[in-house]
């Protein structure tokens, strides 16, 4: 068969545009802030991880600018070799205090970042012990290192702790173990257990990495993340962020103890052979990092808006939404049904003037597809309850079309 052939019958994406529901790659022609200019419509981002508001920040753009001005637009190679700015240690630095670390390490973008970290440290006779809905970053991090990978059921720490006891049992009990976990589910909103991993991990002599892309700016009293969050930054080993979200940038980092960043620095082939962050995005990165340790009141806000928004939506009957307990995180699912409806949904938003992201299969299961919603800082409570009744109002319209048959229509 030619390799080519898949591309061929690959026909979801036609299928979709045929409905008129294809959901992705909408252009914005505007700042990437509450209110967007998505194809000559104004609409309210309710899609952006800009947690803590700050890509529109005079601040961050000066810092920006100001790089550009100095360095120039790019660093033209490897960390290694010719690419590496004091602008990058700076940042490294500033984030190990941040985290209270004692070192952290940059990489191009917060997906290579997991490639770079898991691959360096996990091993052919190691083992990988990964949360069912961990990132995809990390699911092709565990790919690409040669340890033994077995994914437990989201949070679900009997299963952890029944394959931690077969491994140390198995006679692997010299064989390195490493925990991974997003710190802040991206798809639900919901926060890892972690006070229960650290003691699986000090029981059975595993290690930790948390994936923190959706935690930093988001929990603990100054934004460091999950582990601030429940108090437990001297456990968790190695803490995993992504600048692309509250920091209004690109780029990711590793912070953990100095010996294990440095055997990173040089032995992970995604850092070693890949030009290294640009100096403006190291520069609005190191500014929004400053802006935060600050003004935590940023954090404050924006779980505020997060409890605000879920309150809001509660008062329209057509809107269900995931439970995800107390977790007070600025991302809210609302349960969309199957593909067709899900699509459906988002298009008509969008029409009302709300963007959110459809979340559909393999993501999760083909009837329980989710509109994922996501909050900033700087929205105001007006703009807010605005759209949770544009967003109540479609839902209830939909469910009353008498026209749509959203079982019938296969995506």
């Amino acid at each position: 068969m030619d390799i080519f052939e898949k591309c061929r019958l690959y026909k979801r994406v036609e299928i979709a545009k045929q409905y008129g529901i294809y959901p992705y790659f909408h252009e914005i022609s505007s700042a990437q802030d509450n209110v967007v200019t998505m194809e000559g419509h104004e609409v309210i981002m309710l899609g952006s991880n800009n947690y803590l508001g700050l890509t529109s920040d005079p601040r961050v753009k000066a810092a920006a600018i100001a790089s550009i001005e100095h360095y120039g637009t790019g660093c033209s190679g490897s960390r290694f070799l010719n690419g590496n700015l004091d602008l990058h240690r700076k940042l490294e630095e500033a984030q190990a205090r941040f985290l209270k670390k004692e070192a952290c390490l940059c990489f191009s973008t917060g997906f290579q970042s997991n490639l770079g970290i898991i691959s360096a440290i996990a091993g052919r006779n190691d083992y990988i012990l990964s949360d069912a809905l961990n990132h995809a970053s990390i699911n092709d991090a565990c790919r690409l290192s040669f340890a033994k990978t077995y994914k437990y059921a989201h949070s679900d720490m009997g299963e952890l702790e029944r394959l931690l006891r077969r491994i140390r049992g198995s006679g692997s009990k010299e064989a390195g173990i490493l925990i991974v976990s997003d710190g802040v589910f991206s798809m639900e909103g919901e926060i890892c257990k972690l006070p229960e991993i650290v003691d699986l991990a000090r029981q059975y002599n595993a290690r930790i990495l948390i994936d923190d892309a959706h935690g930093l700016g988001v929990l603990g009293a100054s934004g460091a993340g999950t582990a601030e969050h429940f108090g437990l930054e001297a456990e968790v080993d190695l803490i995993m962020n992504t600048f692309s979200k509250s920091y209004a940038s690109l780029g990711g980092c590793v912070a953990g103890s100095a010996d294990v960043i440095n055997y990173i620095k040089h032995v992970s082939r995604p850092f070693i052979f890949s030009a290294s962050i640009s100096p403006a995005m190291a520069a609005s990165a190191l500014a929004a990092q400053e802006i935060l340790a600050s003004e935590p009141e940023r954090v404050t806000q924006v779980q505020e808006n997060s409890r605000f928004m879920w309150a809001e939506l509660q008062k329209y009957p057509a809107v269900k939404l995931l439970d995800k307990g107390n977790d007070i995180i600025p991302i809210i699912a609302i349960l969309s049904g199957n593909p067709a409806r899900t699509l459906y949904s988002a298009q008509a938003l969008l029409t009302a003037g709300v963007y959110v992201n459809p979340v559909l299969p393999p993501a999760v299961d083909e009837n329980s597809c989710l509109l994922r919603s996501s909050y900033s800082a700087t929205q105001s409570k007006e703009i807010l309850a605005k759209a949770a009744a544009i967003i109540g109002t479609t839902f209830a319209k939909l469910d009353a079309d008498p026209n749509l048959d959203f079982d019938s229509i296969k995506i």
